[in-house]
């Protein structure tokens, strides 16, 4: 299974995306801070990150580009309480593979996760 990476600034939804994916079978490693999750995956082997794309101190556009300098082979899904175009197409731009709208839907997210990790 894979290893996935969860950053949200809210606790309760990192917690539920792990809880989820777990079940799935897969390894979740959760964050809350942009730079602690930044710099795991300079030193860990991540398969997918699942971002949230509002953040503290920077967005998840921002947090995925830093992380494809250190992994260009990282897939992403981006999460988002307020979809626009402009944010979806720049996701997609620098390699998201997919896009969840908030509030999370688990069947949804279970479908993409694994969409994206047979691309």
């Amino acid at each position: 299974m894979a290893e996935i990476l969860v950053l949200d600034d809210v606790l309760d939804a990192v917690v539920l995306v792990k809880k989820v994916l777990t079940r799935e079978g897969h390894h979740v490693r959760t964050f809350t801070e942009e730079q602690e999750a930044i710099d795991h995956v300079a030193r860990h082997r991540v398969d997918l990150a699942v971002l949230d794309i509002k953040l503290k101190k920077m967005n998840g556009i921002q947090v995925l580009e830093e992380m494809k300098k250190l992994n260009p082979e990282l897939r992403a899904i981006m999460l988002t309480g307020y979809p626009t175009l402009e944010t979806a197409r720049t996701a997609i731009e620098l390699g998201a593979g997919e896009y969840c709208v908030k509030p999370i839907d688990i069947l949804e997210l279970k479908e993409k996760v694994a969409e994206v990790l047979t691309r």
